[in-house]
């Protein structure tokens, strides 16, 4: 099984979210990397856009399959890990380490719907 933090919250694709005040940081969950196996290419939102919940930000690709990344909450990005852009391949050493994208969020109410780790855990085991 792969690692699941409990500190974190989760997305049913396979992003993770770490609150803290007003700033959510997200990155791909250890499942996502182990599917996509070697992470070679990382495309991220700028630093001051606007993205909203649902909408794809940002795309992984990797030597099996590019996925879009959608958002897990709505915000204004405020800061991007471009020394992931530089080394995507950290993804796979440390999913839980490389963050992509920080976002200051507009609408702390989306929060709910993101899921605790035993239902991110339930929602993996139903698709292994």
């Amino acid at each position: 099984m792969s690692n699941i933090p409990a500190d974190l919250m989760y997305t049913s694709d396979d992003e993770w979210v770490k609150i803290e005040g007003n700033i959510a940081t997200i990155g791909i969950t250890d499942y996502a990397q182990d599917q996509l196996s070697d992470i070679v290419y990382l495309e991220l939102p700028a630093v001051g856009d606007v993205i909203a919940v649902g909408e794809a930000f940002g795309v992984v690709e990797s030597v099996k399959a590019a996925s879009d990344m959608y958002a897990p909450l709505s915000g204004t990005v405020a800061e991007v890990n471009e020394a992931l852009v530089d080394a995507p391949e950290a993804i796979n050493d440390d999913p839980y380490g490389a963050w992509m994208v920080k976002i200051e969020m507009s609408n702390s109410d989306e929060q709910g719907d993101l899921l605790d780790a035993t239902a991110y855990e339930a929602s993996v085991s139903d698709r292994s």
